[in-house]
């Protein structure tokens, strides 16, 4: 462990700061995980539409990521393959029993964090309950789940709430005291910007004097970001947070193994493009390297409900990166 370590924000959904926390919580105990809480798809939509708790799968990964006991991890990710709990993440069930036995999310997700004695924290953006909705021209599409299947046709969807959501206030502290905030790739449409519609996230990331470091995704979602290149994502993650607020951008420039490649060819899923004229045009400064991982993930054959991503950033040349970032 790297003594004065830096206070790191990750801002993400599940799977996008999953792979940095990891391996992040080994570079530095001051790291915070601020959670998205769209969610309605999944596992975490059943509950949420049975129990009326907020949606417990990103926190849960992210608790998970930052657990130092492998087999209390493995019991939070455990999921039922057959039954009436089909699906369900055991995790998921655990801190919605919690919620609803303390009447408090804050209070699930502390008693989880010493079940799994995490490293770190980890806080929902925001405590509001709400529906995402994106209006697309003249269409408006209503939940996370719907919006995450939608051939996108407008230039510039434009992204809110139902009803307005406000930030978290640990999460305005967790923003004002850090010395980076990382925005975690992840679903744009579906994870990120959720997050930055809440009402005081844009304003807490101008206010604070951490460096802003955005993490480019490897692949583009068809039908939403086809094509995109790095400045595609940057401009539109500033379109809801403020033009020039991202002071660094880190993007993978290694080529992803031909296996890989055509597994996601078949669904139309290309790398996102470095095309080295565009990356001029960034303002923010960029750091191109290796970031995507050696290892080819699989996905649980009893989580069903989800196509997960099998392409996955490298947590440990992420951390790296940003330790660098932050010592320089």
């Amino acid at each position: 462990m790297i003594q004065n370590s830096p206070s790191i924000v990750v801002i993400g959904g599940g799977t996008g700061s999953f792979t940095i926390l990891k391996d992040l919580k080994k570079f530095t105990p001051n790291v915070t995980a601020i959670v998205n809480m769209s969610d309605d798809g999944g596992s975490s939509g059943v509950l949420r539409d049975e129990l009326g708790v907020l949606p417990p799968g990103d926190i849960r990964q992210c608790l998970v990521a930052l657990s130092d006991n492998p087999e209390v991890r493995n019991l939070f990710n455990y999921r039922f393959g057959d039954g009436r709990f089909d699906g369900q993440s055991l995790g998921n069930i655990i801190l919605s029993g919690l919620e609803l036995q303390h009447r408090s999310l804050g209070k699930a997700i502390q008693v989880s964090s010493d079940i799994l004695h995490i490293i770190g924290r980890v806080i929902p953006v925001t405590l509001t309950k709400h529906v995402l909705v994106m209006e697309d021209g003249p269409t408006t599409i209503k939940g996370e789940y719907e919006i995450t299947k939608r051939v996108i046709k407008s230039k510039k969807p434009l992204m809110h709430l139902e009803p307005m959501a406000k930030i978290n206030k640990e999460a305005t502290k967790a923003i004002m005291d850090a010395d980076l905030v990382v925005i975690a790739p992840g679903n744009l449409y579906g994870s990120l910007l959720p997050i930055f519609s809440v009402k005081g996230v844009a304003e807490a990331i101008a206010s604070s004097k951490a460096k802003v470091i955005e993490i480019v995704n490897l692949v583009n979602k068809p039908g939403q970001t086809d094509n995109w290149h790095v400045a595609d994502y940057v401009n539109e993650l500033e379109r809801y947070i403020g033009k020039d607020q991202i002071d660094v951008v880190l993007y993978n420039t290694e080529p992803i193994s031909n296996e890989l490649i055509a597994k996601y060819a078949a669904d139309k899923e290309f790398p996102v493009s470095i095309n080295p004229t565009r990356l001029k045009r960034i303002g923010a400064k960029l750091i191109g390297t290796r970031l995507v991982s050696r290892e080819i993930s699989a996905q649980d054959p009893n989580d069903k409900k989800i196509r997960r991503t099998l392409i996955r950033h490298d947590g440990v040349e992420i951390s790296r990166q940003l330790m660098r970032i932050y010592y320089e």
